[in-house]
């Protein structure tokens, strides 16, 4: 099998869970019928999460045809574990392909590390990493090989993002000086499998979800983050384990900006909104106030079911994030800034690819990294070596939570890097 499929990408998703059911795999199936994207493998610890996902009949509907390898097979009995599985299949892969990784935040680093040290692409959920030097580290062996790692920083791909990055860029809203974000997913979530690994020692409501708005108002505005300080409200998931189930933080920002965070796992399952987050930005001009209000709960649509297949009657819909809808094609095709987010991050790997093809390989090399370097610059996919602040909010936000919310500084000279505030 050619290495990259005939100018397509070989995708190998490791991860079986929540997020490749509602927006990765859907994404990648519709790049594969597009031509983008070859053989898909999704590998997970065990069975069942990727029986799940082969027998979902909404799968079937909108991409008739298609499938996935499944790694380890579906007739495994579903008590059995391959905590080692992923790195097979990565070694299985053929070079500068594309692993996609979806699995919880801290183990991000080993399985990033893999896929590169197999000389693979890689595209990873958020947050990258949580520590800096893990992400420097990364960054530096990535652009070594001439190869391309995402973070799918979805809220970049939101229209009304790029929209405010065009605009306070051009000093529509003059400088931000103030703000407040919010995102509180489901209660729900309680009972999922975040209670095996969203503990306090693993992950928190800020480092989960807050770092959305974080990075978005980095990409907005450009400005970077000097402090961090975030108190979490502890309690018991039903298995037992403790794990922050509250988070509220407050960011500063090099300007003197602040700007407040609130996170949870409570919104209720019933209610209209499925989730709830917004962010509002207070500006000023010359003697003018500004502002920028982004509500991402409630975009417009609200649907009254005769049924509860949404789990409720009534709900708020985001056609915006994602959707299946009919198109001019076989089944259903995804629109919203989740698969655009996907897109982006598989066209940037497939011209990093393309812009080494056909020369020998110190040549190659070079104009990946040209490629790479480009990528970099321009800043709307979110990489390493342009998102790294997130890192280093991440890693103050963890520094500060287990300490009780003291305030944990940034610090960028002479070299990046973390510290209580004394």
């Amino acid at each position: 099998m050619n290495s990259k499929s005939n100018g397509r990408l070989q995708v190998l998703i490791i991860g079986g869970g929540m997020i490749t059911h509602d927006q990765i795999l859907p994404s990648i199936y519709h790049l594969q019928r597009l031509g983008a994207v070859g053989p898909i493998r999704v590998c997970a610890l065990n069975s069942p999460p990727l029986r799940d996902l082969a027998e979902e009949k909404m799968f079937r509907d909108a991409f008739p045809g298609q499938t996935f390898e499944p790694l380890p097979a579906l007739s495994e009995p579903p008590e059995r574990m391959f905590p080692e599985l992923y790195r097979e299949a990565i070694a299985a892969l053929p070079p500068q392909n594309l692993v996609v990784v979806a699995v919880p935040d801290h183990f991000h680093y080993p399985v990033i590390r893999e896929a590169l040290e197999h000389n693979q692409h890689v595209l990873t959920v958020k947050p990258l990493v949580l520590k800096y030097a893990q992400a420097k580290e990364l960054e530096e062996l990535a652009h070594g090989k001439g190869l391309m790692v995402g973070v799918e920083y979805h809220k970049r791909f939101d229209r009304r993002a790029l929209d405010a990055r065009g605009l306070y860029r051009r000093g529509r809203f003059g400088e931000f000086r103030c703000g407040e974000a919010k995102l509180v997913e489901p209660y729900y979530y309680r009972h999922s499998n975040f209670q095996n690994w969203f503990t306090k020692e693993n992950s928190d409501p800020f480092t989960y979800i807050g770092c959305h708005y974080v990075d978005l108002v980095y990409f907005i505005t450009g400005l970077r983050p000097i402090e961090v300080a975030v108190r979490g409200v502890e309690g018991p998931f039903p298995n037992g384990t403790l794990g922050y189930m509250w988070s509220a933080g407050h960011v500063l920002w090099e300007n003197g900006a602040i700007l407040s965070v609130v996170n949870g796992l409570g919104y209720p399952d019933e209610g209209a909104g499925t989730n709830d987050q917004a962010l509002c930005m207070f500006c000023e001009g010359v003697d003018k106030g500004a502002i920028i209000r982004h509500d991402d709960q409630f975009r417009g649509v609200s649907h009254g079911y005769t049924d509860r297949l949404s789990g409720a009657a009534f709900r708020f819909v985001s056609p915006d994030y994602f959707r299946l809808v009919p198109w001019e094609g076989d089944g259903l095709k995804p629109v919203g800034y989740g698969y655009d987010s996907i897109e982006a991050n598989v066209q940037a790997t497939l011209r990093v690819n393309a812009a080494g093809e056909g020369a020998a390989e110190s040549e190659a090399l070079a104009k990946r990294q040209q490629a790479l370097d480009e990528i970099d610059r321009r800043g709307i996919i979110a990489t390493p070596a342009n998102s790294f602040i997130n890192e280093l909010v991440i890693e103050a936000a963890r520094l500060s939570i287990t300490q009780g919310g003291r305030h944990a500084v940034i610090d960028y000279k002479p070299a990046p890097a973390v510290r209580l505030r004394n």
